[in-house]
């Protein structure tokens, strides 16, 4: 069997920021795994676009996309209040389906999605690449070695300030913070917290002029369950000081950074003397003081050629679509951040 035989038949659905930018721009890294073959834009100029670069057949109407028979997997790169329509109606024509996110605008649509794709016995995933990021890798590697001791608070900051005036400002398009970055951040909060946690939700979300639609750029969500830290994410176009992105707070030390460079400190608990509480004064009417022995670690992010993730996303779903290998993006594992979604919608009607 040759290359062009091993590779995935791609249908690329939007040929905008992402459709454009992100997966056509990651296919043509992998020639040897995937293959543009068909695209749908409602743009006369984009279809001509591709047609020169892919030398593919590029549709007008994305029904025509769903038609074609050469098609084996649809990248479904259309404003997210089509996600769930366009992609049930690709799986029950017997396409697989990479989503952007967010997956869905509900958790009922997500639910239409996944009982599509188990319907027809077709893979359905989602564009969750920031899963695969290098500094979110190695954040979760940290936590999880246990050398910060138990975890007790997560804050992930999406911070800038600057206006918008395009379609992913409007609440009839799905825009806003909640869709466009909490998509991201809610999904790796979650990873953080582990499998089978549900946790309670408090959302306040907040309109600005920073925005010129009708949607918000301004999200808090605090996430708690049960023994698992709390988890606090700001997403938000109106911050003028930016945090850093993320925060770890720990019984044993911290990190902290952003998606060049992170550092992180730690002390070795069976280092320290005994401390039993002393009811007597302290010396000169002092506060208790100690030197901690800290091993401190300053870590430059690897900016390799993958630095958002998307190759490692391709490469993986490769895998599963011709090698038999598990799904490493399941839509069940982003159900979940839908349904948190749909949560802080409930708690802001008026968003």
């Amino acid at each position: 069997m040759d290359q062009e035989d091993r590779a995935v038949r791609v249908g690329i659905a939007g040929l905008g920021r992402a459709g454009w930018g992100i997966h056509a721009e990651t296919i043509a890294r992998l020639p040897e795994m995937f293959r543009v073959v068909a695209v749908s834009d409602p743009d006369a100029s984009r279809q001509q676009e591709a047609r020169a670069r892919f030398d593919c057949r590029a549709y007008g109407e994305y029904g025509d996309l769903v038609k074609d028979a050469g098609v084996e997997l649809i990248v479904m790169a259309v404003p997210s209040q089509l996600h769930a329509d366009y992609a049930v109606a690709a799986l029950e024509n017997g396409q697989n389906v990479l989503v952007e996110k967010p997956m869905a605008n509900s958790l009922a649509d997500v639910e239409r999605m996944i009982a599509a794709a188990r319907a027809g016995g077709r893979i359905l995933t989602v564009n969750q690449n920031y899963r695969n990021m290098p500094v979110f890798l190695k954040v979760r590697e940290i936590v999880a070695s246990g050398m910060l001791g138990r975890i007790v608070m997560i804050r992930i900051a999406w911070h800038n300030f600057a206006r918008r005036w395009d379609w992913q400002t409007l609440k009839e398009f799905s825009g806003g913070q909640l869709n466009n970055a909490g998509a991201h951040f809610v999904d790796l909060a979650l990873l953080l917290l582990g499998d089978g946690v549900e946790p309670s939700v408090f959302c306040h979300m907040e309109r600005t002029p920073v925005y010129s639609g009708d949607a918000e750029s301004h999200a808090k969500i605090v996430l708690h369950a049960p023994g698992r830290p709390l988890v606090d994410i700001e997403l938000t176009s109106v911050c003028a000081y930016a945090q850093d992105q993320w925060l770890v707070m720990g019984t044993q030390g911290g990190l902290t950074g952003n998606g060049k460079a992170l550092r992180w400190k730690y002390f070795d608990p069976q280092a320290l003397p005994p401390r039993p509480v002393d009811r007597t004064p302290t010396p000169d009417r002092s506060y208790n003081r100690e030197q901690l022995p800290w091993v401190e670690v300053c870590y430059e992010v690897a900016m390799d050629d993958d630095p958002h993730g998307y190759v490692k996303t391709y490469r993986d779903l490769y895998g599963s679509l011709k090698e038999g290998k598990p799904l490493a993006i399941t839509a069940e594992s982003v159900r979940r951040q839908i349904a948190i979604l749909d949560q802080c919608r409930e708690q802001n009607p008026d968003m």
